[in-house]
């Protein structure tokens, strides 16, 4: 059990060296704290990633301000004329503001539907209701449905599929990635809790508390009509 936590340390050291490698040789020489400690003194981990950190929050606030949305409008009307550069923009701006706004429902409910054939089922994610040509060329109301590949979720199929034919599902998002990355080893507690329940064995005519009802009442009627 010790793997998951030697592959989380390793993860994270590298992810700190990778950035201190990008950051620190633009940080001026007199600023960085090694700059100050003895000769011969080992390089301090993490000095690249804190300033990254600070930078952004920077960045940030600065883009909140009057000027820093000026500078933003302007950037986008610069790149959104530009000839090459105007499609890659349009389609990060409009994946991100797809992702990050508030009423989206894009990645919010896990589904199941068949596919590459009937009988054999996979696990989706719904991006939304299908609107525009797509749409108007169908015969039933579609929906967008992101597939996702194993063992790597960002990549996939995107697949419109009859909402009569899709499934939704009581796990979360993070749940069904969970099980599409693992390839179905790692499962969801609701679904091992419902496959382990047992059918209550039905109870038999003579223990049910409405058995010989009919057969009661047949008694009384005769006994009624022989007064």
């Amino acid at each position: 059990m010790t793997s998951p936590v030697v592959i989380t340390f390793w993860l994270v050291w590298e992810i700190i060296t990778f950035v201190d490698g990008q950051v620190k040789p633009l940080i001026p020489m007199n600023l960085q704290p090694t700059h100050y400690l003895p000769a011969g003194f080992p390089e301090i981990p993490g000095i690249g990633l804190l300033v990254a950190i600070a930078g952004l929050t920077v960045i940030g606030m600065f883009g909140a301000g009057i000027i820093g949305r000026a500078i933003l409008r302007t950037s986008s009307w610069i790149f959104g004329r530009l000839p090459v550069i105007r499609s890659i923009y349009s389609a990060l701006r409009q994946i991100v503001e797809a992702i990050l706004a508030s009423q989206s429902e894009a990645f919010r409910e896990c589904v199941l539907f068949q596919y590459p054939r009937r009988g054999s089922w996979v696990i989706g994610f719904l991006t939304g209701k299908t609107e525009g040509q797509v749409q108007n060329l169908t015969d039933t109301e579609v929906i967008n449905v992101f597939m996702p590949t194993t063992p790597n979720p960002t990549s996939g199929f995107l697949m419109f599929v009859p909402k009569n034919e899709v499934k939704p599902l009581t796990m979360t998002v993070e749940e069904g990635l969970k099980m599409v990355v693992s390839g179905g080893l790692v499962v969801p507690p609701i679904a091992v809790r419902s496959s382990q329940k047992k059918r209550c064995p039905r109870a038999s005519t003579s223990q049910r508390p409405d058995a010989g009802q009919p057969e009661r009442r047949y008694l009384t009627a005769l006994s009624r009509s022989k007064r």
